[in-house]
């Protein structure tokens, strides 16, 4: 049976029968109970009370191996007792208003991915238009890149807590999602490492524009993950053609362009495309990001994406002689041991689709799987602050139920953005 089956287990019992101590399983839309999750183990005797106080009759279950007491005899209430009565229904106005904080907590986390969203579109629709315009019109697409960059530097340098954002699949490819990506992380990894916000700027513009002479090479050779000598060559000289465009514009500065022709060197001297082994900040920040990045969602079609976790192991593991170590450290630290876009399992059965890191490494926010509801309804929990929730492990995508799959729907290609506080 599936580890993402709820009915696994699962004992039908009356509501009369829930005593502390019992694992119950509440066959409830999210919406319709005040708990956190639908399937937890009673703790209090107000738990006990609630539970009672729903309608759940046919629709609530316990898990003998989860729980910690053995299951009492069912008790018949007796319905004309006006003291019950009422204190029922005092209790149904209680948990209204237990409901309606759930939903306020939920809607406010809400609130923030739908900034980053609509952030996210915005700038999108901005660099795939500098993109495209970059050859025929490389003034203009310079003004657009450049605004673009000094207005995220602002924010990112200025901002006390910048929170990273998953965002939804539009079903839309195109270049701009890797220079996004790539200048999301890069901006937060920048802002840990201390760059000024004039760096923060080159960062920028640099992570926008670092893939921009891939329109030069021919699609056969950018989409084989197999290329053979002369094509990794031909390959490699996108580098030298986003330098090229990027002086053209006129809108970047000599560390900008600087950062560009350097950010597929590494440490080892392994790198290209001149074998450097001292280069700036910016480019090892970059480097890195970059590398991330096509881990997760790689280029050519046919290549197997890492799930995040992944992918940071394997900089981690095996490549960590490439690249700055206190600054591999420091993505670690800000994508967390469950980075955005890994599907989880939580301690209560649930599956999770991480979609920001938390405060703590171990403890993300995470969007609950609930086929009852829409994606766009369903309950998004900072974990650090439900402590009785826990992840008990990372989930390969390709073992997940046709349905779980279409639902979650953990990306191929990764989309990130980030929103900003002053506070």
């Amino acid at each position: 049976m599936s580890l993402w089956d709820k009915s696994a287990g699962s004992v039908p019992i009356e509501p009369s029968q829930v005593v502390v101590g019992l694992y119950v399983w509440l066959d409830l839309s999210w919406t319709e109970h005040p708990f956190v999750t639908n399937r937890f183990l009673v703790k209090t005797q107000k738990d006990v009370e609630i539970i009672q106080s729903l309608d759940l009759a046919g629709r609530l279950y316990y898990r003998p191996d989860k729980s910690e007491q053995a299951l009492p005899p069912m008790v018949v209430a007796d319905a004309t007792d006006e003291a019950q009565v009422q204190a029922k229904q005092a209790l149904i106005q209680e948990v209204k208003l237990l409901e309606k904080a759930k939903k306020d907590k939920i809607w406010a986390q809400k609130d923030a991915v739908a900034r980053a969203a609509r952030a996210w579109e915005s700038a999108a629709s901005g660099i795939r238009d500098a993109l495209v315009n970059l050859a025929g019109s490389p003034k203009a697409a310079g003004v657009q890149f450049k605004q673009l960059s000094a207005d995220t530097a602002a924010a990112v340098a200025k901002g006390k807590e910048m929170l990273l954002h998953l965002q939804g699949d539009s079903g839309v490819q195109g270049p701009q999602f890797h220079a996004l990506n790539t200048m999301t992380l890069s901006l937060m990894l920048g802002k840990k490492a201390g760059l000024a916000e004039r760096e923060l700027a080159d960062l920028a513009m640099a992570a926008l524009a670092h893939d921009a002479g891939k329109a030069e090479v021919p699609l056969h050779i950018l989409k084989n993950a197999q290329r053979k000598k002369h094509e990794e060559e031909f390959y490699r000289q996108h580098v030298h053609y986003s330098v090229q465009l990027a002086t053209q514009s006129g809108a970047f500065s000599p560390s900008a362009l600087a950062i560009i022709a350097d950010h597929h060197e590494t440490l080892d001297g392994k790198g290209w495309p001149q074998q450097k082994t001292n280069f700036g900040p910016g480019a090892r920040i970059l480097g890195l990001v970059d590398r991330y990045d096509r881990l997760c969602s790689p280029e050519a079609p046919g290549k197997e994406p890492m799930m995040p976790a992944e992918a940071l192991a394997t900089l981690f593991r095996q490549e960590s002689s490439k690249y700055d170590a206190t600054l591999l450290s420091l993505l670690i630290k800000l994508l967390g041991v469950y980075p955005p876009g890994t599907v989880v399992q939580l301690n209560d059965g649930s599956l999770a689709l991480v979609v920001a890191p938390g405060r703590q490494s171990l403890q993300p926010k995470v969007l609950i799987y609930s086929p009852e509801l829409s994606k766009d309804d369903a309950p998004v929990l900072e974990l650090v602050t439900e402590p009785e929730l826990k992840i008990v492990s990372a989930i390969r995508p390709s073992t997940l139920a046709p349905e779980v799959m279409a639902w979650l729907n953990p990306q191929q290609r990764l989309s990130y953005y980030f929103t900003v506080s002053d506070t």
